[in-house]
């Protein structure tokens, strides 16, 4: 399998992706997803996506920012493999890849928010040098605006 790590930085290339990310997100609708996007961008988001030929496999969204408490930092945000292609080392491909963006960047740290239930997550990003640091707290405000 010959494969190819494209960084998506504009709207149109990430939408072309949209059926990625509903393995994530099955119910986002193509508009909510491009309004989403448009506020992201300008706050340094982009995505990487492993291909093979023109079949994106996988994808991960990130951006950098900066905390007082870590400096610059990357955020990996929307992590997803499609399912036929789990456990077939597409997830360690992103993650490397992340890894070296956030060194180019000058970065601290790389941080990311994984649902608690979710502990085939755990255990990949456990398995990728990722460790719990403390807790995301959440209060949902309005339900109805959630994509989960």
């Amino acid at each position: 399998m010959a494969l190819q790590i494209k960084e998506l930085t504009t709207i149109d290339d990430m939408v072309t992706q949209i059926s990625t990310i509903r393995f994530l997100y099955p119910n986002i609708s193509l508009e909510k997803y491009k309004a989403f996007l448009s506020e992201m961008l300008p706050h340094n988001y982009i995505q990487i996506a492993v291909f093979e030929d023109d079949n994106c496999l996988g994808l991960t969204g990130c951006w950098s920012a900066t905390k007082l408490w870590t400096g610059k930092y990357l955020e990996i945000d929307n992590f997803v493999v499609n399912p036929e292609y789990r456990s077939k080392g597409i997830g360690k491909i992103l993650t490397d890849y992340v890894d070296k963006k956030a060194l180019e960047l000058n970065c601290s740290s790389i941080v990311l928010d994984a649902f608690t239930g979710n502990f085939g997550a755990h255990r990949f990003y456990y398995n990728q040098g990722y460790a719990p640091r403390g807790f995301h707290f959440v209060k949902i405000l309005d339900e109805k605006k959630l994509t989960v």
